[in-house]
């Protein structure tokens, strides 16, 4: 695959992922690889255990989001210089407590275009103390 080719498929994904998978609720198309590796803010196991799987992440990480997602927007995306890695900004809309997050959401991708790894970079207290910026 050209670099040009690789960094487009990059960019899809990231895309794919903000407005697809999390704005439409749809988990089934994000490319996860089996063996994913997701951190984020929040989540079951508390925010600095990683969760493993794309199986445990789609039964306790994702199960709740199509319900409190009330859309996104993309921002901007960026790739590294070795086309390992993309990175998604974006707005993410939450329907109870309403509110906006400012996301950042960072992707290793395999060769064969499969998340390997995530770690998703926000604010969680909009969420978690409605009312805190009062």
């Amino acid at each position: 695959m050209k670099n040009s080719e690789r960094k487009q498929q990059l960019h899809e994904l990231a895309k794919n992922y903000v407005i697809n998978g999390l704005g439409a609720g749809n988990f089934d198309t994000i490319p996860y690889h089996d063996d994913i590796i997701l951190r984020a803010p929040i989540h079951p196991m508390g925010s600095q255990q990683p969760m493993n799987g794309r199986d445990f992440i789609k039964e306790n990480w994702w199960a709740p989001l199509p319900d409190l997602v009330a859309g996104t927007d993309l921002l901007e995306t960026y790739t590294n210089e070795n086309l390992s890695k993309v990175t998604a900004e974006f707005l993410c809309h939450i329907k109870d407590p309403a509110c906006t997050l400012r996301i950042v959401d960072r992707f290793s991708v395999d060769k064969d275009g499969k998340i390997t790894d995530q770690k998703n970079f926000f604010d969680p207290r909009d969420i978690t103390s409605p009312g805190w910026r009062s």
